[in-house]
């Protein structure tokens, strides 16, 4: 997984805005009202503290596109994409938003990736016309799902094409497959863009209306938008997270865990799945990243079933959690996370706990909503083959 490069970051400059807490701020005060003017899109967010990479050269689209889940050779100047890279077992090593300029393609993804992802990268150049950089130093991500030219945030045009990523989970691309069977999958909702400005611009960008982490990280879970830094582990393949349905090009060459997504999705089942929990919220409790989901074995017995990756005060929906589950779970069981004593209240922002200190467990119920259903994979439908010698009826 991901290695943190290390590096210390400088305050951004939309900490001084009124009621700002942390950098990027989580909130400025008001994480519910927050929500709802970034849902309407009329806010931004500082992404101030995220990566971008660069990749220029010739051969960079098709050198990328051999290693990595999505299909990129013909991306065209302005066109937004994701892909995954995967080891060898097919599991989740890094996410990459990409886009591309006709000069350049930008990689837009977590900091504590980026000194990995560029490593490992520079290792696989061989003889290929690509140069890599780190451009996180020059320019900053701000997020928004609004249009940024109504909220005047101009996008950097360094060779003449804006760079604002559009995020393609409104739809299944070319390509993907989801899993997901809702009448109305709520990522069709998400209009989400994260736009590069140079990083002499963020005194000026925050002047602009904004709104906390924590409002982005809300809407993202209400989409069921898989992020790498909280839904993956070190176990974790595009399928139990239902992003085949954007980040994965299922008839694409090949490339380095290709094997394991091909068999996954044709003959097999993802051995976990991603659900969205709605929480019972009486306690004034909010379970944190990898508290324990629990359920009732057919002995009768409370096992642990899976581990909650997002827990978020949603403006509508209350308290609701993005968790990753055994396949095997009854989609109709009530389960249970068992979670340290985390007060709901968002304007309290990360509550640091004393060393040594002891906080209670809690047990908060919690239903299913189901994103990944038990029966994801076996797509190809291959007929089963009579067993030698069977006597046919």
């Amino acid at each position: 997984m991901s290695t943190d490069s290390g590096s210390a970051e400088p305050l951004s400059p939309f900490t001084a805005k009124e009621g700002a807490i942390g950098s990027p701020p989580q909130h400025y005060g008001n994480p519910l009202g927050e929500q709802r003017q970034l849902a309407a899109g009329s806010a931004i967010v500082d992404l101030s503290d995220r990566a971008v990479l660069t990749i220029t050269g010739p051969d960079r689209l098709s050198w990328l596109n051999s290693l990595t889940s999505q299909a990129v050779t013909k991306l065209a100047p302005g066109e937004s994409a994701e892909t995954l890279l995967l080891d060898q077992a097919g599991h989740l090593e890094y996410a990459v938003r990409l886009l591309d300029d006709g000069v350049t393609t930008w990689l837009l993804l977590e900091r504590t990736d980026a000194t990995g992802l560029h490593a490992w990268l520079d290792r696989m150049r061989f003889m290929l016309r690509v140069e890599l950089a780190d451009r996180s130093d020059d320019f900053a991500t701000i997020g928004t799902l609004g249009d940024p030219t109504t909220l005047s945030l101009t996008p950097a045009s360094p060779n003449g094409v804006a760079l604002a990523w559009r995020d393609p989970w409104q739809s299944v691309v070319a390509g993907g497959h989801q899993y997901a069977t809702a009448e109305h999958h709520p990522g069709a909702d998400w209009t989400y863009t994260e736009v590069l400005i140079e990083r002499d611009a963020l005194a000026d960008a925050a002047a602009l209306p904004a709104a906390g982490t924590l409002a982005l990280e809300a809407l993202r879970v209400a989409a069921w938008r898989p992020r790498l830094a909280t839904e993956a582990d070190e176990r974790t393949i595009p399928h139990e997270l239902d992003w085949l349905r954007t980040a994965v090009h299922l008839t694409k060459g090949c490339y380095r865990g290709q094997e394991t997504v091909a068999k996954v999705h044709n003959l097999g089942h993802p051995p976990r799945r991603l659900v969205l929990l709605h929480l019972d919220g009486s306690e004034g409790v909010l379970p944190g990243h990898g508290d324990t989901v629990t359920g009732v074995n057919k002995l009768g017995e409370t096992v642990p079933v899976g581990s909650v990756t997002s827990a978020v005060l949603h403006y509508e929906l209350g308290p609701i959690a993005l968790a990753v589950i055994k396949r095997s779970v009854d989609p109709t069981a009530n389960l249970v996370v068992l979670s340290q004593d985390q007060r709901i209240d968002p304007a309290e922002g990360d509550q640091a706990v004393e060393a040594g200190a002891e906080t209670p467990v809690v047990s908060i119920a919690a239903a299913q909503e189901i994103i990944v259903p038990t029966d994801a994979g076996a797509e190809a439908n291959v007929p089963r083959l009579p067993r030698l010698g069977a006597v046919r009826r």
